[in-house]
């Protein structure tokens, strides 16, 4: 077979190699239900929307000290 009809299939990246971590949190149904609400209205994914508001949320937040 020549070289110009082969297939060549690049390696898959590692699951975590990607620069992104998967995990479980346990939110209220409300909270469910509007980030449903949000990305319903911005066209969004609920990961994209919760990884925008959780980096705005760490960037804009104040450590009190009660």
């Amino acid at each position: 077979m020549s070289e110009a009809k082969k297939l060549i299939i690049s390696k898959k990246m590692p699951k975590g190699e990607d620069g992104y971590k998967t995990f479980s949190i346990r939110i209220k149904d409300e909270l469910v239900a509007d980030i449903n609400n949000l990305s319903l209205e911005t066209g969004r994914s609920r990961n994209e929307l919760i990884s925008i508001l959780l980096k705005y949320a760490i960037d804009n937040c104040t450590i009190s000290d009660m």
